[in-house]
């Protein structure tokens, strides 16, 4: 059975997390910052959940969680451990600099889980099943009067609603609420029968709670089939089901100075349309997944830690240089000669590079010419020359131009990666 060891999350995060692990039969240890090492050594994991926070110097890589990484680094039964790591936005050059430290991943948070799931499943090599079913589930608390609004449309996704127990709670805690109300909206659904264990499955986390009463749960909804499972449930006794927005407003929400004389279109505006923000400290966990709106491209960088451009014409050098650093969770681009390396990446400038892998024997372009091109648009981009030129002037005058360093082919994969560290760390931690 996999292990898995989560070091430092908040209480939501850390929960749901060891939830969705241990459906998948994965073994989930916890560990706070100081105990972290320890619990290390003693369980051997096959992946560490690393979650970072901003602190009062600003950098949130404190010196606590430096000195993790070093003992972990020198301990023989763990260095090779990878790590994702959960925390607030960083820049690419801090991101890359956690790389020696054998993280993998970095997710900033509101963490997208169903790529951070995905992540998780592939480095155990495994396939976590995850619910894929379009889904608008969205939340917030209204301004004035302490009311939970949820709104589902377009389809009742698993992976969302087990998620919407964590995010409910994490509104309360954060708003003090004594005696939280809920509406839940459901109007634009289709339901049929066989969507029935995800209505319960819904309705049982939204009273996960305990501070949240039957009688306090209200639902607007055009679907016989939610009022028929409410009545035929003696565990949502005292959940109110209505057609009729008006019925739900005059039971639960009361506007702000309100009087008798109060329009329901009015309440409307004050108090579905008018909302606080959801929670948005460095803990809150987001409802949206990146299968929502991204892009593939935009998928397949989320949480990304390294971003290498290889350039080489020799397709087998290409192919065991991604396989490399895919090793270590980075996003390798392939560039069959420099003159495509030059006209995409210098001239168009479609994309940032944290290391460029560089070959010097090429047709078109040769990678003399690319260092010039570099050189000439200011771009400071870390260069590696990996070549077959051994000629003393060729090493001097890639360095001349820029590269900060030559290594000769052929080298094992790992060599090449390892060089790549070198380079982008230069013995500094940030």
């Amino acid at each position: 059975m996999a292990k898995v060891l989560i070091i430092d999350a908040a209480p939501m995060l850390r929960d749901f997390v060891k939830e969705k692990l241990s459906s998948e039969r994965v073994e989930v240890e916890t560990a706070t910052n100081r105990d972290a090492y320890t619990k290390m050594i003693n369980t051997l994991p096959d992946l560490i959940i690393l979650n970072i926070d901003k602190h009062s110097s600003g950098n949130p890589i404190n010196e606590n969680i430096v000195d993790f990484f070093q003992k972990k680094s020198r301990d023989p039964n763990s260095k090779t451990t990878p790590i994702i790591i959960t925390g607030p936005n960083l820049s690419t050059e801090a991101v890359a600099k956690l790389v020696q430290f054998g993280v993998i991943k970095y997710f900033k948070k509101p963490i997208k889980f169903d790529v951070f799931f995905d992540a998780i499943g592939k480095q155990l090599n495994g396939i976590f099943s995850i619910d894929t079913t379009p889904c608008v589930l969205d939340l917030h608390l209204n301004d004035n009067n302490n009311v939970i609004f949820i709104e589902v449309a377009m389809g009742l996704n698993r992976e969302k609603i087990s998620l919407l127990k964590y995010k409910i709670s994490e509104l309360i805690n954060a708003n003090d609420l004594s005696y939280p109300k809920v509406i839940l909206m459901m109007t634009s659904l289709s339901l049929s029968f066989v969507d029935g264990m995800n209505l319960e499955l819904l309705f049982n986390n939204i009273l996960a709670d305990n501070r949240i009463s039957r009688k306090n749960v209200k639902v607007l909804s055009l679907d016989s089939i939610v009022s028929e499972l409410i009545e035929g449930h003696p565990e949502y006794e005292g959940i109110e089901v209505t057609k009729d927005l008006s019925t739900i407003l005059n039971s639960i929400v009361t506007p702000k100075n309100s009087s008798s004389g109060t329009n329901v279109a009015d309440v409307i505006s004050d108090n579905i349309l008018t909302a606080t923000a959801e929670t948005q400290d460095s803990e809150s966990m987001g409802m949206r997944f990146a299968t929502d709106t991204e892009t593939a491209e935009e998928l397949k960088s989320e949480g990304t830690t390294l971003r290498v451009a290889a350039v080489d014409d020799d397709q087998i050098v290409r192919a065991l240089i991604h396989k490399a650093f895919l090793s270590i969770g980075a996003e390798t681009d392939l560039f069959a000669s420099g003159r495509e390396f030059v006209e995409k990446v210098v001239e168009k400038k479609e994309k940032h590079y944290d290391i460029i892998i560089l070959d010097i024997f090429m047709n078109d372009m040769n990678g003399f010419e690319v260092l010039i091109k570099l050189k000439e648009n200011t771009i400071a981009t870390p260069v590696i020359v990996y070549s077959q030129a051994i000629k003393r002037d060729m090493i001097v005058k890639s360095l001349s131009l820029g590269a900060r360093s030559y290594v000769l082919k052929p080298q094992k994969p790992e060599n090449i990666v390892k060089k790549a560290m070198e380079v982008l760390n230069a013995g500094k931690t940030e």
